[in-house]
């Protein structure tokens, strides 16, 4: 069984290149932004667009603490503008002087993210040679230009839902044809299995968990996910099922109880989907190891090789069931 023996082989991943909506969304609100600064005829309006170009984000949750960030950051960066310039003048020295004090305040205040932006309305004040309320209230107008219109367009964020779905559906059918690969081998012994059902699932996991995390930060008042927490599950399940299959490749001879197994692992690959029908094969599971007990002692020690084998595997599937229920509890 070539899946089994060497059950990981690498594939290669094709990026398609495509136009994401956070392209859609800079390339319409970087003009709007500069438009509307125009309206107001601000200084140095062509810089609204540069702040809603910083500001666009992948989800809604970030947009909302990068908007908070950047305007925390601008504001702060204004007060220390005022100070250091017209004290110590409008030179090199004086910028530089005023960002070691300002970048460790932003550290301390948890603002960071705003340092880049922020440097944008320290250029225009040092610029501007005397720092008046004209030009105070023309940055923060700016600022506002610039970080409201990023988070007008991050209210919209398209639903993950579609694929989601599709990512469950695959890799509830890869779980299938695994448990089914198992049976088979458990019946008949070695197989032509590439086990490619791995390395796909592996993939299809660690994309999935990745966007069903944009999903959660997509839901501001949504204190619970179901498709992050089902991944995770699927996730802990799947090293389960990977911690298996060196157990299934030690296992060289018929048994009656590999045979008994063989059938129960057919039966599970059947019911792979979000209902909950673990407490059913738990039930089931629990019958057959008191068929183990029951059983006669092997007689050679590779009867009892195969017979250890068989039972660790029914520990694993059991803990992989176990893993299930405790799922649905949490998530019905």
């Amino acid at each position: 069984m070539k899946g089994i023996r060497a059950f990981i082989v690498k594939t290669e991943v094709r990026n398609v290149v495509r136009i994401g909506y956070r392209t859609i969304k800079t390339a319409l609100g970087t003009p709007f932004a500069i438009w509307m600064a125009q309206l107001l005829q601000l200084e140095n309006f062509a810089s609204a667009g540069i702040l809603t170009i910083l500001c666009i984000q992948i989800t809604r949750k970030r947009s909302f603490l990068s908007a908070w960030h950047r305007f925390s950051a601008c504001l702060l960066a204004m007060a220390f503008s005022f100070i250091f310039f017209e004290f110590l003048g409008y030179n090199p020295i004086a910028i530089g002087l005023m960002l070691f004090a300002f970048i460790p305040a932003t550290v301390w205040f948890k603002i960071t993210p705003g340092i880049v932006t922020s440097s944008v309305i320290i250029l225009h004040l040092y610029g501007s040679g005397d720092i008046g309320w004209s030009i105070i209230w023309n940055e923060v107008l700016l600022i506002t230009v610039g970080i409201g219109t990023a988070l007008l367009l991050n209210l919209y964020m398209p639903s993950l839902e579609k694929k989601l779905n599709q990512y469950r559906d695959q890799v509830e059918k890869n779980f299938s044809i695994i448990l089914k690969e198992i049976a088979q081998f458990l019946r008949e012994g070695d197989n032509d299995w590439t086990g490619k059902e791995l390395t796909e699932t592996a993939n299809l996991l660690e994309r999935a968990k990745s966007l069903s995390f944009r999903d959660v930060e997509n839901h501001l008042l949504r204190s619970h996910n179901h498709f992050y927490h089902y991944f995770h599950m699927r996730t802990k399940q799947f090293e389960l099922l990977e911690r298996m299959l060196p157990l299934v490749s030690r296992i060289s001879t018929s048994d009656v109880h590999g045979v008994r197994m063989a059938d129960f692992f057919d039966d599970l690959a059947e019911a792979v989907h979000p209902g909950n029908t673990a407490v059913i094969y738990l039930r089931m599971l629990k019958e057959m190891k008191e068929e183990f007990r029951q059983d006669k002692l092997p007689e050679t020690r590779e009867e009892f090789e195969v017979r250890a084998s068989l039972y660790h595997l029914l520990n694993e599937i059991e803990e992989y069931l176990i893993i299930k229920r405790s799922f649905k509890k949490s998530d019905v």
